[in-house]
């Protein structure tokens, strides 16, 4: 009603090779919160910028996010160019000076498209209104992208969400469940949970109405007995231990988009989920606050707040298994 998009939308379509969701996020900076949610889902990334009103400060804000959030594959739309004429060297300035800020970042975007949306320039068909442009059209750089890092491909990864026991007609299984985050696991396989240390093999693997399965991978909610009985909590990561292991620890560095309308103090507890796991921590240290539209940085502020972006020193009450977003984004 507004003429601004609030929350995410989802929007559903395929082409000859594959099948799509947009998850149309929104720009305003009220809404980042919401644009983060949407983002932080994302294979890939389309930033579209208005090209008569040029590089804003949103648009070097989401392109500072895209890359806080580790999505490589980024190309970037100047939409209505209508609205100035189809001017090649317009956008070819926005073209210069985004280029410039998110190579800062380390983020090289793979295309720039000139569109306009309202009359379907580039959109799935060139156009003579941009008959200098040679780049690929919108629908084009969709099927451009890499569906990559398959999560059945990684090391393998369970948040424990809780242990059922089964007592009717003598069963006396301790089933492990949760859901996959990453990897694959089999029947026969050493495990083990972090960041208790405890250790077991795979005897069997249980889900409701299915054949006897031998194995099972990333995306299934699944649940695991054990050979041996071990004692662990809900929050645990269940890892194999023949996999690249967890960082397990307290203390460790973060970047923070904070989004509480409350700023983030020293010395204050607060409650980190990561993953299934709940636990107690608390901010150590300030190491920088980045002003994310000039990529500027603050090292003397004192509290975090509201849409600033810092570099932080957290320490939790108890140990936690993590990884890099580098490495496994989805623990």
């Amino acid at each position: 009603a507004q003429g601004i998009t609030i929350d995410t939308a989802r929007s559903f379509f395929k082409t000859a090779k594959r099948r799509y969701i947009i998850i149309d996020a929104p720009g305003h900076i009220e809404f980042l919160k919401n644009m983060i949610t949407g983002a932080s889902r994302a294979d890939a990334v389309f930033i579209v910028i208005d090209a008569k009103e040029g590089i804003q400060e949103n648009s070097r804000r989401h392109g500072y996010i895209v890359s806080m959030l580790g999505i490589g594959q980024v190309s970037i739309i100047l939409n209505k160019m209508d609205l100035v004429g189809y001017d090649e060297l317009k956008f070819k300035e926005i073209v210069r000076e985004y280029s410039e800020f998110l190579a800062r970042l380390n983020l090289h975007p793979v295309s720039f498209i000139p569109i306009s949306a309202i009359n379907g320039v580039n959109i799935s068909a060139r156009s003579a209104e941009t008959a200098w442009f040679n780049g690929p059209t919108v629908v084009e750089q969709f099927d451009a992208f890499e569906l990559k890092d398959s999560r059945a491909s990684l090391p393998f990864r369970m948040p424990l969400q809780d242990v059922y026991k089964f007592t009717e007609a003598d069963d006396d299984r301790r089933i492990f469940a949760g859901t996959i985050s990453a990897g694959t696991a089999k029947v026969g396989d050493e495990i083990l949970f972090l960041p208790s240390g405890k250790t077991s093999t795979i005897k069997s693997i249980e889900s409701f109405n299915t054949p006897v399965k031998q194995n099972a991978s990333a995306g299934e909610a699944i649940g695991f007995a054990l050979a041996t009985q071990v004692y662990v909590r809900p929050g645990e990561l269940m890892v194999r231990t023949s996999d690249p292991s967890p960082l397990v620890g307290t203390r460790f560095r973060v970047n923070i988009f904070w989004m509480g309308r409350a700023p983030l103090i020293r010395d204050k507890k607060y409650t980190i989920k990561l993953n299934a796991a709940r636990s107690s921590v608390s901010l150590v240290k300030i190491l920088n606050i980045i002003d994310a539209s000039d990529l500027s940085s603050e090292t003397n502020k004192q509290q975090v707040d509201r849409h600033d972006v810092a570099e932080c020193m957290l320490e939790t009450q108890r140990p936690v298994a993590f990884d890099l977003i580098s490495d496994i984004k989805f623990t």
